[in-house]
This record gives C-alpha cells, sequence and structure tokens, in this order.
C-alpha cells in the first residue's frame, strides 16, 4: 500500500474512535462520564485483540480486548451484525462490576472485520451500598450483578427483556437505562463509521493497514526498549485498609528489548474491595506504559507483546473468587499504576538520552467517594462529583508538576465545575481550591492536589449520604523520584454543624472541633454538617535543597506553599515580604550534610549528581524520619518513614523512598550494558 493511503487510514480510524467518545458523552447524563471522562472507547480486530486504543481509562484497553475473547468464545458462531453484548464480570475480563463493558462485533459484506468495545462507570450496579463502591462487601456476591457475557442488543434489536431485567436490579434505573443507551449508540456510531470506510478502501486494505500497525508498534517498543539500559528497578506501594496494611511490590526487569513485571510479594488477598483480578493488574500496569514509553506510537496489540506479568495467585493483585473487588480501580489497581509509572520512570532516568521523560507519580490516590440522596422532587440522586478525576501533575525531570494536573493513566480526565455539581446534588459548596504544601517538594515540585468542602442544600430530609472507600491517610502514595518527596496523602472530615454561624467557614480550621476523621463506610451529613475532603498532591524530583530559592518564593507567594515548608523542607528563609534572604538560605542548605544518620548501609554503586562522589563500594547514608515530620499536611502515624539515601560527601538526597517501619530499603540494579 502507498504510504499516503495508508496514513488516511490511520487516522480514519483513530477518527472513527474519536467520534464514538463524542457519541458517548452527548448521549450520557452522567456527570462521572461527561464531566469526569471516566470511559473508554477502543477499536479491536475480528479476533479480539487492540486494534487502535482510545483516550480515556487505559486500563480497560486490555481488559476490553480480553472482553472481546471472552465474547467469542461463549458465543461463538451466534454472533451476528447489529449485535451487542454486555461483560461487567471482573472475573471474566472487566476492572470491578460498576465499569460495564458494551461490546459490538462490526460486519462488513456478512464477515465480520473487527469489534468496537466501550465502558462507563454505570451509575448504580446494585450493589449492598449506591453507586457500586462497597466498602460493606465481603464477597463479589454483594456487589451487584455481574455478567461473564449477554447479549443486550440481537440484529439491532433492543433485548427489552434483558434490559428491563437489569434495570429491575439498580437504585437509579432511569440513569443507568441511559448510560447503556450511551454505550449502545457508541458502538453504533463506532460500526458506522468503519463500514463507511471500507466502502471507501475495503477490507483488505484495513486488514493490511491494522496488521502493519500492529507490527510497527511492536518493532518501535522493542526498538526503544533495547536503547534503555538493562536493570532491575523495585516500587512499593502501601495501602491502609481499615487499619490493615497492605503492601503491592514490583520488580521490573528490562533485558533487551522485554520487559517484566513481577509483582512477587504482595500482600494476600482482603475480605474489603480493594482487591483486583489478574485482567485488572494486567491493564493497570500498562496503563502508565502507553504515554510514557509509547506516546509516539499507535496503541494496540504490538505493543502488549514485548510486555510480561508475574502476579502471584491468591493476592491483593490477583485475587481469587468470589473476592470482592468493587474498589479495585481505585485502589489496588492505581497502586500498580504507581508502581507501574515509578519503575518505568526510573529506568527512563538511568539513560542520558530518555532521563527528560521521566516522571514522579501523578494522582497516587483517587478518592472513592459517592454521593446518595433525594432531592427537593423525591428523585434519587446517585454519582460522584467528580473532584477524584481533577488529580495532580507529577514532577517532570527538569519541569515542575501540574497544580490539580490530572493523572497518567487517563490523559483526558478532568472534574465538573461547582455550578455543574450544586445544578447535579443537593450540595451547596463552602470553598474548593488547590490544596497549600501537598505538592511533594523536590528541585522541581510535585503538582498540588485540592480541598473542598461541602454541605446539604436542597435534599429531602436536609439528608446527603455519602459511600468513602479510602486508603487511609498513613500512607502516601504519590512517590517522588530521585530524591523528591512524596506529594501528602488525602483526607475525609466530618464536622458535625460546621456549617452553622454567622459567615461560611472558608477553612477546616475555622469549623466546629466536633471532627470525625472517615475513610472506609457509609456515612450521612445532615443540616448544617460539612463534609471536608483535601484529595493527595503528586511527586517531586531531585533534592528539594537543590531547588531555586526564588523558585520557592514564587511558589509561597502564589500561596501553594507554606512559609514554613520554604524554610523546613527547602532551605528557604524569606523576608516578611516574602522576598529571599540570601544569607540566612545560605546558612540553612550550609547545615544539610550536618544530621546524623539513624541507619547506614552499603549500597549499590551510585554517583551523586551534585558534587559528584562515588565509589565502588557506594557507600551512601540512609536517614530515616517520620514521615509526618515534613509538615501538618502529612497525617500519617508513628510507623511511616521517609527514607533517604544520602551523599555522605555533600548530604544531597539521591532517593526518597515511602517505606513503613522495618521494611528493607528499596535497592535497583541498573547495568549500562
Amino acid at each position: 500500500m502507498d504510504p499516503v493511503t495508508f496514513e488516511i487510514i490511520r487516522h480514519r480510524l483513530f477518527r472513527v474512535v474519536e467520534e464514538a467518545v463524542i457519541t458517548l458523552k452527548n448521549v450520557s447524563g452522567s456527570p462521572t462520564t461527561n464531566e469526569g471522562h471516566d470511559l473508554m472507547v477502543s477499536l479491536y480486530t475480528a479476533s479480539g485483540g487492540l486494534l487502535m486504543g482510545g483516550v480515556g481509562f487505559l486500563h480497560h484497553l486490555s481488559s476490553a480486548s480480553e472482553a472481546c475473547k471472552a465474547i467469542i468464545r461463549r458465543f461463538g458462531a451466534s454472533v451476528s451484525a447489529g449485535d451487542v453484548y454486555l461483560l461487567n464480570d471482573p472475573y471474566t475480563a472487566a476492572l470491578h462490576t460498576s465499569d460495564v463493558y458494551l461490546i459490538a462485533p462490526i460486519h462488513y459484506q456478512g464477515e465480520r472485520v473487527a469489534w468496537s468495545a466501550c465502558f462507563v462507570h454505570v451509575n448504580d450496579i446494585g450493589a449492598m451500598n449506591p453507586g457500586g463502591f462497597s466498602p460493606e462487601a465481603r464477597d463479589i456476591f454483594h456487589e451487584g450483578f455481574s455478567s461473564p457475557g449477554l447479549r443486550i442488543v440481537q440484529r439491532g434489536e433492543l433485548c427489552e427483556d434483558v434490559l428491563d431485567t437489569l434495570l429491575n436490579m439498580v437504585r437509579s434505573p432511569e440513569m443507568v437505562g441511559l448510560d447503556l443507551r450511551s454505550m449502545i449508540a457508541c458502538n453504533h456510531v463506532a460500526a458506522e463509521r468503519m463500514c463507511a470506510l471500507l466502502d471507501r478502501y475495503g477490507a483488505p486494505a484495513l486488514a493490511e493497514v491494522g496488521n502493519t500497525l500492529i507490527e510497527q508498534s511492536e518493532q518501535l517498543l522493542r526498538q526503544r526498549l533495547s536503547e534503555l539500559p538493562n536493570g532491575r528497578w523495585h516500587a512499593r506501594q502501601y495501602m491502609d485498609v481499615e487499619g490493615k496494611p497492605v503492601t503491592i511490590q514490583l520488580a521490573m526487569t528490562k533485558k533487551g528489548d522485554a520487559l517484566v513485571f513481577d509483582f512477587t510479594g504482595s500482600s494476600p488477598q482482603l475480605d474489603r474491595g480493594v482487591n483486583c483480578t489478574r485482567w485488572a493488574t494486567w491493564g493497570g500496569l500498562l496503563a502508565p506504559l502507553y504515554p510514557t514509553l509509547c506516546n509516539d506510537m499507535t496503541w494496540n496489540e504490538g505493543i502488549l507483546r514485548p510486555v510480561s506479568m508475574i502476579a502471584p495467585e491468591g493476592t491483593v493483585v490477583n485475587c481469587v473468587r468470589p473476592a470482592p473487588v468493587s474498589i479495585a480501580t481505585t485502589a489496588a489497581v492505581q497502586a500498580v499504576n504507581n508502581a507501574s509509572l515509578l519503575c518505568i520512570s526510573k529506568m527512563l532516568a538511568a539513560s542520558p538520552d530518555y532521563a527528560s521523560e521521566a516522571t514522579a507519580v501523578w494522582h497516587g490516590s483517587h478518592l472513592c467517594l459517592y454521593l446518595f440522596c433525594r432531592n427537593a422532587r423525591g428523585d434519587t440522586v446517585i454519582g460522584s462529583t467528580t473532584e477524584t478525576f481533577a488529580g495532580s501533575g507529577g514532577a517532570r525531570w527538569q519541569r515542575d508538576g501540574m497544580d490539580v494536573g490530572g493523572e497518567i493513566p487517563n490523559p483526558i480526565s478532568r472534574m465538573a465545575n461547582v455550578e455543574t455539581n450544586e445544578a447535579m446534588f443537593p450540595i451547596r459548596y463552602l470553598f474548593r481550591r488547590r490544596m497549600r504544601d501537598s505538592g511533594g517538594a523536590g528541585e522541581f515540585r510535585g503538582g498540588t492536589g485540592g480541598e473542598y468542602a461541602i454541605v446539604p442544600h436542597g435534599a429531602l430530609e436536609d439528608t446527603v449520604g455519602f459511600v468513602v472507600s479510602g486508603k487511609g491517610v498513613e500512607f502516601p502514595m504519590g512517590h517522588g523520584l530521585g530524591g523528591g518527596y512524596p506529594g501528602a496523602p488525602g483526607r475525609y472530615v466530618i464536622v458535625r454543624g460546621g456549617g452553622d454561624g454567622p459567615g461560611a467557614p472558608l477553612a477546616l480550621e475555622e469549623m466546629a472541633d466536633a471532627r470525625q476523621e472517615v475513610n472506609w463506610g457509609v456515612y450521612s451529613l445532615r443540616g448544617k454538617d460539612v463534609l471536608y475532603v483535601r484529595w493527595n498532591g503528586a511527586g517531586g524530583i531531585g533534592d528539594p535543597m537543590r531547588r531555586a530559592p526564588e523558585a520557592v518564593a514564587a511558589d509561597v507567594r502564589e500561596g501553594v506553599v507554606s512559609v514554613e515548608a520554604a524554610r523546613k523542607l527547602y532551605g528557604v528563609a524569606l523576608t516578611p515580604a516574602l522576598e529571599v534572604d540570601a544569607a540566612a538560605t545560605q546558612a540553612l542548605r550550609r547545615g544539610r550534610c550536618n544530621g546524623s544518620s539513624q541507619r547506614s548501609k552499603t549500597m549499590l554503586p551510585r554517583t551523586c549528581r551534585s558534587c559528584g562522589y562515588s565509589e565502588p563500594a557506594g557507600n551512601f547514608r540512609i536517614v530515616e524520619r517520620l514521615m509526618r515530620e515534613l509538615g501538618s499536611v502529612y497525617t500519617t502515624g508513628a510507623h511511616t518513614l521517609l527514607r533517604e539515601v544520602r551523599c555522605p560527601a555533600c548530604g544531597e538526597a539521591i532517593d526518597a523512598q515511602v517505606a513503613a517501619r522495618g521494611d528493607p530499603p528499596i535497592i535497583d540494579e541498573v547495568s549500562q550494558t
């Protein structure tokens, strides 16, 4: 095929996906979908392989591929033109029951030539808790209906009995019906546009372009991997689930042109819904790989071929049925995202040619928060206010992260504006803004998260319920890179009667003292009760003491860094006018290497990029301190440490690790051969 025609067809395939996404958003009435962009649309080959990965949550690109293959296995020769199939069983392919896949074959002149697949987080799934996230579930049977595959449209005709059965099991049938119809419309548009493409160029041309794109993506990724150093990089993520510590261990090995992700050592599965299935972990580790290693490639089946995974069965990253998984997407899956991103960035940072592509962990922990109530008209309202999708941008190798900057696994995530949320839910915002000091300190600062507070407003009986499935405040999950500090963890606080008084409070500190810290369970707000929520900041890159003092002063004037943090974390003293006090700053930074190590250990050989210190033994110091000593936003406990690997010559931090007391240091192995 001539290259011009090849490029035209490639771009047309991308446009098919893009138009289908637009359709999905326009038909859906859910703010989670059309505002937060909790969605995915992609095209797949006739046999179910990923053909053209779309935007949205990238975890689903590979899981939806497995869903297509599951439908082929289940329905075989009975798959017909005009069919649409529903699948949401996590042990078959989905991430959790709330993420419903609708999958449709695309036929042309009587032959199946492709599949389209999409998902949204449906408004309700009939689980024991409204909205689908079920902190009280102890097995998957508490988490709503789940199907390993059923036909919802047959030869272009909606199966009304199937749809009625599904809607009979949910709390908000109108909204769930709209969710499902939006996905049907999405798949219809994808099929229509694909057939127009085939009318113009023919099925053989599409097959040739598809096969070539897959081969190209595999070759390009293998070439990129071969240009990077071999090695074994490690990451460790912690979750605090109702006081139960959960660890996800990852060792990523790169050898030649292949990557192996090994989760051996991760915690056993729990009787809480934070677990994820093998397919969810597979999608989770791939999600950061697409935009980091493959940002200039077509996202398709070829990218999956150089990558393999080891995930021991019965662990939190490969649970066994009927373990609950309803919170997986914002728990273990996101921890897998973080660990994968950190290992990939460490590998990139080890290469002079690719170091500029490295990034600290972005939005490390989603706010698993769903409101449910009845509005003044008596209508049932269920949904998320979507702040969880606002995220925070991790620092890049030579640039600060973006404040409230989204997240790596979903390039189009965003939050709704306040007015949209107040129109959708019977609530009123007291404030919503960036969270000071939440971005991880570093030579390049991590992006801030945010904070907001809401009260009931116009709800029937003046009551708003909510489901919260957080991961505690014990461990920050937005880790830094190369000596950069982690972003601050999230936080949920109920203030009983906190909205009462002569004026609306504009900060948590201005509210009444009757505060209740929550992170797991089902709660309600009544009358003047306030729910305060803080979402986490992203990780920084490089030793904070290397940050330009003027940049620190600018952050303080901007309101994203406090005067206290400027002095304590960055070693920058400011005048009353918030200008840099050069002499005092120099004195603060000069004293950096005077602190004593709580513990030292011979490390693998490293080189300090500040003073050039290096020796074969690599005798770098390890300095440990409680994470909460960094500042008041680090609401961590007595067992969470910041472990810094420091140069013994100049005191610079070349690594900063989040560690549970008693866990060994993380030691990476890098070879330039």
